[in-house]
């Protein structure tokens, strides 16, 4: 048989499909008489309009969506912090999980809303600009939490690394220890053309922060995926590298660090002798390089703890389209290869 919808229910309660929205979701107030008459018409017609008959008695579905960039030019490996991280924190609240590609785009974010399928949704890979999902995310009516912070974020709850942060860090430190040049290794075109918004917060922020400190500065960009991206990354630090000048190195697209410092020191320009490299990474990648590797932290898991803390606060207060931004604070940790300062 044909499952009742909302309009049925509106249908026999004598109310509007909005009436009946608004008594599931709790989004609006809605007087005592009309919300038992709506409930009473759902439970005769057993109207299952989420996942199942658990969400009608609770109006929830117990499940929270993420949007992953699995189908995208991101950095697999890198997802599964994030993953990991949410998922563990939801099976604790007793959560499910319901993964949604980006690929489905702006239609995959309408169908699980309207199909009501979920209670919150997490939103990764925001893009700095044109991104069509975010008109989408204001509206849905769950709440919503990116990861992630597009240059427009009016109405939006969003938390990232400090990005801008991070590139001011090690600009300045290059800066402090009399370097003359800043070169910084990018991330691959499909990234760099997508708009990823931590691409264009992090490169903007660099080089406007190089200006500042009176550095020179060479972006050496988009470098690919693998050995031969990594090659590409040294033959052009080669190129810009003088005996007459101090060079930092900063490794922004830390997908290439197990080749690239290897790769350096093969060429004659070991890191923290011949030039200075700080990668932006997780410290347990930079602890492990070889030579142990000057970072400023990437932490995927304190950015996802946040992202679900925030997220599950909305839902306690039931709020939507709170505009909100938290930036996970980064930090400069000393190793082996930045060069001692001059003097």
């Amino acid at each position: 048989m044909k499952p009742y919808t909302a309009a049925d229910v509106a249908r026999i309660a004598g109310v509007s499909q909005s009436t009946v929205s608004y008594v599931l979701s709790g989004r609006r107030p809605i007087s005592e008489d009309t919300r038992r008459r709506v409930q009473d018409v759902i439970e005769r017609l057993t109207y299952e309009p989420n996942h199942g008959a658990r969400a009608l008695a609770s109006q929830e579905t117990r499940v929270i969506g993420l949007v992953v960039p699995f189908d995208t030019a991101a950095d697999q490996a890198g997802l599964i912090p994030f993953i990991d991280t949410i998922a563990t924190t939801l099976r604790e609240k007793d959560y499910d999980l319901l993964l949604i590609t980006s690929r489905e785009g702006t239609q995959g974010l309408s169908r699980i809303a309207r199909r009501r399928l979920c209670d919150g949704i997490i939103l990764m890979e925001a893009k700095a600009f044109d991104d069509d999902r975010i008109d989408i995310a204001v509206e849905l009516g769950v709440p919503v939490v990116m990861i992630g912070i597009p240059n427009e974020h009016e109405g939006l709850t969003c938390v990232d690394l400090d990005f801008e942060s991070a590139a001011r860090l090690v600009i300045d430190e290059f800066a402090t220890t009399g370097h003359d040049r800043v070169a910084l290794i990018g991330y691959p075109a499909a990234m760099t053309e997508m708009g990823l918004n931590f691409v264009h917060r992090l490169t903007t922020t660099a080089r406007a922060q190089a200006a500042d400190r009176g550095l020179k500065y060479t972006e050496i960009s988009p470098i690919e995926f693998g050995r031969a991206g990594a090659r590409s990354a040294v033959e052009q630090i080669q190129a810009v590298h003088s005996p007459n000048e101090r060079l930092g190195v900063f490794l922004a697209g830390s997908h290439s660090l197990d080749q690239v410092v290897p790769m350096l020191s093969a060429a004659g320009l070991a890191p923290g002798t011949d030039l200075s490299l700080i990668a932006l990474t997780t410290d347990d990648d930079a602890a492990d390089a070889d030579p142990p590797v000057s970072n400023v932290a990437l932490d995927p898991r304190q950015v996802s703890l946040r992202a679900m803390r925030m997220l599950f606060e909305l839902l306690e207060h039931r709020g939507v389209g709170e505009e909100r931004i938290e930036l996970v604070p980064t930090c400069l940790t000393h190793r082996a290869t930045v060069m001692d300062p001059l003097g």
